[in-house]
């Protein structure tokens, strides 16, 4: 599919803003199309943009297998930059998906196959009156500003997470096997966490990268036009972002450190109670395994209390242990 965004007609130098449409099959692409948005293409939508902009279209396929010193580069007048944007964060499965920029002097063609949600919002704010310039690098930066906004969003997210997960642990009530479930759902609640603030901070590094690939490749019209400052501030943001997640992934560490510590105490006191049974239970057996030789000389072999003594001395033998633990808070 091909999206096409073209300035709006009703915009005013002072309320630029974009209209979003897609393209029917087989129509051209318009001439003042600034962006082209390619949304999982065929291969024939490839070559009608490539026609249009005189530029090539990496594939699925090349994209997927695209080489580190492939993922920036320059030619034919056109800026090639692939960035790594996070999908489907609110979801249980979230995932990492390339988006390849082509900059070129007429429009902005981006290629993805996925659906972040970064995406659409920049187009709804591109939509009102002031939000967006009509040139591409406007468009690009909008989109950058717009990617980094929504993984510090992510993380802010996450953050509160781990703050309830964190007040869950500590402070878990639950006896027996409710309180190892709550465990063991904990753990899986922080690794989904932890594989979250993870695909952020990569996807955070890819687009560092891409600010860096602008600013040292930006011609001059475009430096006089600002761009260069604002790629700037969006520099120092991806790194203050990087900053959150790494504290974000010490916390997690911590959590999961702590809660491996609580089960593994979980763990030791069930040992610890089968460890005093088998202590309380072994002088009784010793009384009945003693009373159970039988032997001809044994002096209570024909008492007649000599069953309840070895009943009652059993009883004696499990209770003075059970006690002594008692008394040594062991149990």
């Amino acid at each position: 599919m091909i999206v096409i965004h073209r300035p709006a007609r009703t915009a005013v130098s002072t309320g630029e803003a974009l209209n979003r449409a897609v393209l029917p099959p087989g129509e051209p692409i318009p001439e003042d199309a600034i962006w082209v948005d390619l949304i999982d293409p065929s291969r024939d939508e490839d070559r009608l943009v490539e026609r249009h902009l005189a530029i090539e279209i990496p594939t699925r396929e090349e994209m997927a297998d695209i080489e580190p010193s492939e993922i920036l580069y320059s030619e034919n007048n056109a800026r090639y930059m692939t960035a790594r944007v996070l999908c489907s964060s609110d979801t249980e499965n979230p995932k990492l998906i390339d988006v390849s920029f082509i900059l070129t002097e007429r429009a902005l063609v981006t290629v993805r196959y996925g659906e972040p949600r970064s995406f659409s919002m920049f187009m709804a704010r591109a939509a009102k009156p002031g939000g967006c310039r009509h040139q591409p690098e406007a468009v690009l930066d909008g989109l950058v500003e717009t990617i980094i906004d929504r993984a510090a969003e992510i993380l802010g997210t996450v953050g509160q997470r781990i703050d309830r997960l964190s007040q869950s642990i500590f402070e878990n009530e639950k006896k027996g096997t409710r309180r190892t479930a709550s465990f063991r759902a904990a753990l899986k609640s922080i690794g989904r966490k932890a594989d979250v603030i993870s695909k952020v901070r990569e996807s955070m590094v890819s687009v560092e990268r891409l600010l860096l690939f602008l600013s040292a490749t930006m011609p001059r019209p475009q430096k006089s036009r600002g761009y260069q400052a604002e790629w700037r501030t969006a520099l120092r943001d991806v790194q203050s972002i990087e900053e959150h997640a790494t504290f974000l992934s010490n916390k997690v560490q911590f959590l999961l450190d702590a809660t491996l510590g609580l089960v593994t105490i979980e763990q030791n006191d069930i040992i610890k109670i089968f460890s005093v049974m088998s202590v309380i239970f072994l002088p009784p057996t010793l009384v009945s395994s003693l009373y159970g030789m039988n032997f001809k000389l044994m002096p209570e072999l024909e008492w007649n209390y000599g069953y309840p003594w070895a009943i009652m001395l059993m009883m004696l033998a499990a209770g003075l242990p059970y006690l002594f633990f008692r008394w040594k808070r062991w149990l």
